[in-house]
């Protein structure tokens, strides 16, 4: 059997990691594996498709058009070159905007070529057909027309077409026969089955693995003495952007305004995010690391923490929150969707979005508890790629039978 596997990026990035996770576990059970990637620094073992300079022009052209997942008419073409090259038994398309795929013809392409394919959902724009996050909108559901939001959406400059992009997602996806649609949470695999785009089809839920022989508690006593007196606790947050503004969905706002409620306290705020705000301004009891690119220095970060906090307003998994409980670190945050719903109970408080009372309050009373040693050996059996390898091996056995 061969798996051909598309993503945006490879190695890096939430979805990066479990394509590589999945690609050295299919080739451990002796399966041949493929890894198509669009953005990011070319690397051995698998295809890059775009350059970075011609997603730029992709992106761009998107703005002036309002369709954000057309264009990329040379990428796509050479991506259904390399596809025919390899002649895959299984089509696995994980997470591909970014301005590298033109998302409606290879989902054409490949129902007309009747290979089999399973569609893993990391967000909500397949069935949405152009938001990330559709949150409490239900014009998806009706096609998308007169969308208040459709400016910061779809970064279209002048044309408000996400009706059109609606329609054009659905004619791609309609009489598609080989098709399978897996959802890396139950809570998104309910909305995705409500979708007039995506509805038709068989769904399952297969949860977000990650690598357990690098996300478990370390000794971080060097971390601490660099960081913190021995009597201060740790407050870990990482995201892919912090921003000030309340209304940010990843939710650096809350970060800070809680920081501020504790500045007179034993207790001490470490950040990191792929990219940050200028405008950000920073209290003394807050650390701001950067990016931290390298996945055991981020873990022993995670083990370090009394406590991680999640403050985003939608989250369709949450690779922190399963990376923190695998590195034994117990997680507050707020209700965003998934996480609430595919957590250790035991180990994780959600509160309302925007609570920041009770969000301080789930967060003191988790600092005064500390840490159970029982944390990482439940998280490991839940989070492990090996578990997300299984599951995903078995469905593409069942549609080799089928």
């Amino acid at each position: 059997m061969k798996v051909l596997q598309i993503n945006c990026v490879y190695q890096k990035g939430s979805t990066g990691k479990i394509v590589y996770d999945l690609h050295t576990q299919l080739q451990k059970n002796n399966i041949e594996s493929v890894v198509c990637y669009g953005r990011g620094e070319k690397t051995d073992g698998a295809y890059k498709i775009c350059s970075e300079l011609y997603s730029h022009i992709n992106k761009i052209y998107a703005r002036l058009t309002g369709l954000a997942y057309g264009g990329c008419h040379f990428s796509t073409r050479r991506l259904i070159s390399i596809i025919r090259k390899e002649n895959p038994d299984i089509v696995h398309l994980q997470c591909i905007n970014g301005n590298f795929v033109n998302i409606y013809r290879l989902i054409t392409w490949l129902k007309k070529s009747g290979i089999r394919t399973i569609l893993t959902l990391h967000a909500e724009f397949f069935h949405t057909a152009n938001c990330g996050y559709a949150f409490d909108c239900d014009g998806w559901l009706h096609g998308c027309k007169d969308c208040p939001v459709w400016r910061r959406e779809t970064q279209s400059l002048f044309f408000n077409r996400t009706h059109g992009s609606w329609k054009r997602m659905k004619k791609a996806f309609d009489g598609f026969k080989n098709l399978r649609v897996v959802s890396v949470s139950p809570w998104l695999m309910e909305r995705a089955m409500q979708s007039p785009i995506l509805g038709q089809f068989r769904h399952s839920s297969i949860l977000n693995g990650l690598d357990t022989d690098i996300y478990h508690p370390t000794d971080t006593s060097h971390l601490r003495r660099r960081y913190a007196a021995d009597d201060e606790k740790i407050i870990f947050f990482a995201t892919a952007a912090f921003l000030s503004d309340p209304t940010h969905v990843k939710g650096g706002y809350y970060i800070l305004e809680l920081a501020k409620r504790m500045k007179n306290e034993k207790v001490k705020f470490l950040i990191a995010a792929v990219c940050c705000d200028d405008k950000v301004v920073w209290g003394e009891n807050t650390t701001y690391l950067g990016t931290i690119t390298d996945q055991k220095t981020l873990a022993q970060y995670y083990s370090m923490a009394d406590v991680c906090i999640l403050a985003s307003r939608r989250e369709t998994f949450s690779m922190p929150m399963a990376e923190s409980l695998s590195c034994g670190t117990p997680m507050v945050g707020f209700k965003a969707g998934a996480p609430e719903t595919i957590h250790l109970q035991e180990h994780c408080t959600f509160v309302e979005y925007g609570d920041i009372d009770a969000l301080e309050q789930a967060v003191r009373k988790r600092l005064d508890e500390g840490k159970d040693p029982a944390i990482a050996q439940q998280a490991e059996k839940k989070y492990a790629k090996e578990r997300m390898a299984h599951e995903y091996i078995t469905l593409y056995k069942q549609m080799m039978q089928e």
